[in-house]
């Protein structure tokens, strides 16, 4: 009894930290289903702007972040480690809750993952978020080393393309969690996530070879991911690569 309790504590701490939410806190009154082959452009827009907006956002962002750590640095009255700490609450921001510089709906929940058929294989549900917390850290901890690296800069290559990275999840996330897009989430998440946390990974290792080494985690990690993904589709019909037209029905 006590390891049940336990068990569901340490669920609900997690969901809460990553804002995950749980069955009972989803809008479920309505629900989307593919009727046609036809491929959704409006979608496929949306989806390329509300990624586009978001990754602009998150670079005025680390502007101003920029801008408020010269001012700290260059100003005696402020201890030397106060522009470190408020970098990392600023990069732990952005790795846990990225989504709110996000124009899509990015609402994380289980819905997807608890009603599509899974491999034998697949990590448990409470896996993920755990996961993600780990990388989260990984990340802040890689982050911050490429940042002092680059003399406390966040308008660099390297930060930029982590912006990258976390918009191109989001989005996913909008494909696959929301919208339960199976087919079209196989390709983006092998050209996003997966591709661009490689790309991050290498130039973080060039920088600093330390953060590198930190953040490569979240590449075994995301390749997990891509093939869990890709058997998903598989085991879920198989529906096309792309995002079909969606029909909104009433329940």
């Amino acid at each position: 009894m006590n390891k049940s309790n336990n068990t569901g504590i340490l669920e609900k701490l997690v969901n809460t930290v990553m804002g995950v939410k749980s069955l009972n806190q989803q809008r479920s009154s309505n629900t989307l289903i593919a009727t046609t082959q036809e491929l959704d452009i409006r979608a496929v827009l949306v989806y390329t702007l509300g990624t586009i907006l978001q990754i602009l956002v998150m670079i005025v962002v680390l502007l101003f972040m920029e801008k408020l750590v010269m001012l700290i640095d260059n100003n005696s009255y402020f201890p030397n480690w106060l522009s470190t700490i408020l970098t990392g609450l600023f990069l732990a921001l952005l790795s846990i809750r990225s989504r709110i510089f996000s124009l899509l709906d990015n609402t994380r929940s289980r819905q997807t993952y608890d009603q599509v058929i899974r491999p034998r294989w697949s990590p448990p549900p409470l896996a993920f978020p755990i996961v993600w917390m780990i990388i989260a850290v990984l990340r802040v901890i890689s982050s911050v080393l490429v940042w002092q690296q680059m003399n406390h800069q966040f308008l660099v290559l390297p930060l930029i393309l982590f912006v990258v990275h976390l918009a191109l999840g989001d989005t996913w996330n909008t494909i696959f969690t929301v919208e339960r897009r199976l087919g079209a989430a196989v390709p983006v998440v092998i050209l996003g996530p997966w591709l661009s946390a490689v790309m991050v990974t290498a130039i973080y290792w060039r920088t600093n070879y330390v953060a590198g080494m930190t953040l490569s985690f979240s590449c075994v990690w995301l390749t997990l991911a891509a093939v869990l993904v890709f058997r998903i589709w598989q085991l879920n019909g198989s529906e096309p690569l792309y995002p079909l037209k969606l029909t909104l029905l009433e329940k």
